[in-house]
């Protein structure tokens, strides 16, 4: 079974329609990133993707480097800054597609948004 987690900063207090708008950023982002097998058992299984949370700044780019050495494609998404937040914030990070098996090991304790 193959899966994406997209992460997203519980400190930052996006409206919902910046949310939605940061985490498909980050979706697709990652997505790009994706080989060809990814992709297929990705599309293959229908595309799942669970959104979750980290409290703080810190704890997203800790999950990034950890995916990174797992060579788990993934995606940090820093905003232009033009409306919520300021330039550069990171807002978002996506993980995989990639087996669940994977991606859980990085994110299986995060909480849902």
């Amino acid at each position: 079974m193959y899966k994406q987690v997209i992460v997203t900063r519980k400190d930052l207090k996006l409206s919902r329609g910046k949310l939605a708008v940061q985490v498909a950023h980050a979706s697709l982002e990652a997505y790009r990133k994706s080989g060809s097998e990814e992709k297929e058992g990705w599309e293959s299984e229908g595309n799942k993707k669970v959104v979750a949370r980290t409290d703080t700044l810190k704890e997203m780019l800790d999950l990034h480097k950890k995916a990174k050495s797992y060579k788990i494609p993934c995606a940090l998404i820093r905003d232009a800054g033009k409306t919520e937040v300021s330039p550069g914030t990171i807002t978002a990070l996506a993980i995989g597609p990639d087996t669940e098996e994977r991606i859980d090991r990085i994110t299986g304790n995060l909480k849902m948004l």
